[in-house]
């Protein structure tokens, strides 16, 4: 049957390349359970939704996930509508529906969680917000392929109007009583347009700190009410939330916050919010987040926690009514490691697009010396691999590697994924956190090398997140410096509005000098 398999027409993902196998479980929880982080948006829902992915059993059943999730018609219709007819994907969009109803993410649904081989005896927590057009499936390749190095990863569906479709649930998990579908805004700066984002960071911040409080609850062995599970197994009484008491890594500094595009810009934003939330603020500026003074993420972000944006979108954090709080440094740099616990990963298709590349270097730098506090201190690790496309950090990349060349010229999209996960592996290790190796394979290494390195106590990876050139193959490493040619350049290729929006498809425009649209 071996040669019907590479006949098959229906996408598929890769294999995991970490040493553990991947459980994953749906959740939604009615915000009544939780303790409010901040002022609840006015266009709140009642519920928070996201997927965990996690290292279960050895022995566990494969019983994979659909990557698009129930009602799946719906959600092909949303993504149909959000494409859009002048979409470059419009001309193929009529064949796939039918192959898109098959695919599956290759998890273990719902199962028991492994007990965690560590030093500490729990696992390490991410949290990763995901872009336009996203959703809590988009990312499950790179969320998986961490998850089998050892990590829990929570993945939100944002109810912002970011997602093509999201479907909220009544309190009792008995039926799907809200769509909200996606809000259209533009992309070119503007009063409108800023006020806009703002008003859906408000509420992405908002799910974040009450995800950050049901981690805490889950972790404790705290009941609350799962109306996923509820939904999903009628048969099975299992509280599957209660099999993680105890088992997280959530103590202060300790959880990384990811994101990819708009949710990268939704984590800048957050962990900004809440490490200077005490600081005198002057009258202009209008907090998105205005945090309660018993919330427990006062001490859950510090100058040590992981920090991982992949290629940050930096429009949403431009507006005028948080300009205060843009002019502040990353939290890693008021202490003495500086941007060591902090990872930018741009695709080429960011890099080459200037203006947002300058902003991006100016988010994540360290402050100038004549006013750091620590001189001498790292920057950040930032880097982009050569021949990827914005929707290579997406799931998009690895099942449609054909459209992903044909139209972005982008290639390789497996191994791409594989560099992005080396990179994030490698500063989780170097914050202590405590992560499993990354195989032989991935690290490109044949058995000699790797015994060579091992030998000469080389960190396990240390090559992933080297300055120097031609270290890893494709893989560039940036300064922060700015680059005098950005002044006086030319017309640059910039992202269309539907690869910024889905992480999908569109044409590569080139974008008139000094034009704001993205």
């Amino acid at each position: 049957m071996t040669w019907l398999t590479r006949f098959n027409p229906i996408p598929a993902f890769p294999s995991y390349t970490g040493p553990y196998k991947v459980g994953s479980t749906d959740v939604e929880i009615p915000t009544t359970d939780l303790a409010d982080p901040s002022v609840s948006p006015t266009n709140s829902v009642p519920t928070i939704a996201f997927r965990i992915f996690y290292p279960c059993q050895p022995d566990s059943a494969q019983q994979s996930v659909r990557w698009i999730p129930s009602p799946q018609r719906e959600y092909i219709g949303a993504y149909a509508r959000f494409l859009g007819a002048s979409s470059a994907f419009s001309h193929v969009f009529s064949v796939l529906p039918q192959l898109l109803y098959y695919i599956s993410i290759p998890v273990c649904h719902d199962a028991q969680i492994l007990e965690p081989p560590t030093h500490s005896k729990k696992w390490p927590v991410m949290i990763f917000s995901h872009g336009l057009g996203g959703s809590r499936n988009a990312y499950s390749h790179l969320l998986g392929s961490l998850s089998s190095h050892g990590i829990v990863v929570i993945a939100p569906d944002h109810r912002d109007g970011s997602s093509p479709l999201s479907f909220v649930c009544d309190v009792e998990g008995k039926d799907k009583t809200k769509k909200v579908e996606y809000r259209k805004v533009a992309h070119k700066a503007s009063t409108e347009v800023y006020e806009s984002r703002d008003d859906q960071l408000r509420t992405r911040l908002w799910e974040l700190g009450l995800i950050h409080d049901a981690i805490l609850k889950i972790d404790g062995g705290v009941k609350i009410k799962n109306t996923a599970n509820t939904r999903s197994n009628k048969h099975d009484s299992r509280d599957i939330l209660a099999m993680f008491s105890h088992l997280l890594d959530v103590q202060s500094g300790s959880i990384a916050f990811a994101g990819h595009s708009f949710g990268a810009a939704t984590m800048v934003q957050f962990v900004k919010s809440v490490f200077y939330y005490s600081d005198s603020q002057p009258l202009d500026y209008k907090p998105l987040f205005t945090l309660s003074k018993s919330s427990s993420l006062i001490s859950q972000i510090t100058p040590s926690s992981p920090v991982i944006l992949l290629d940050l979108w930096t429009l949403p954090i431009q507006s005028p009514a948080t300009a205060w709080l843009k002019d502040k440094s990353m939290p890693c740099y008021t202490s003495s490691n500086g941007g060591a616990s902090l990872l930018a990963i741009l695709s080429e298709a960011f890099y080459k697009w200037s203006s947002n590349l300058r902003e991006t270097k100016r988010v994540v730098a360290k402050p100038p010396e004549s006013s750091n506090k620590f001189p001498g201190q790292p920057g950040p690790h930032i880097y982009y691999p050569v021949a990827s496309a914005h929707l290579s950090q997406s799931d998009f990349g690895v099942l449609f590697p054909w459209i992903t060349t044909k139209i972005f010229g982008a290639k390789e999209p497996e191994r791409v994924l594989k560099l992005n996960v080396r990179a994030i592996l490698q500063v989780l290790r170097d914050s202590n956190l405590e992560v499993a190796d990354t195989c032989i394979a991935d690290l490109e290494l044949d058995e000699d090398h790797a015994k060579t390195d091992l030998a000469t106590s080389q960190p396990q990876d240390w090559k992933i997140l080297s300055s120097a050139k031609d270290t890893v193959r494709g893989w560039v490493s940036l300064t922060t410096d700015p680059d005098p040619s950005d002044e006086q350049s030319k017309p640059v290729a910039a992202p269309s509005d539907a690869v910024i929006e889905g992480e999908v498809l569109g044409e590569v425009v080139h974008e008139p000098e000094r034009s704001s649209r993205i």
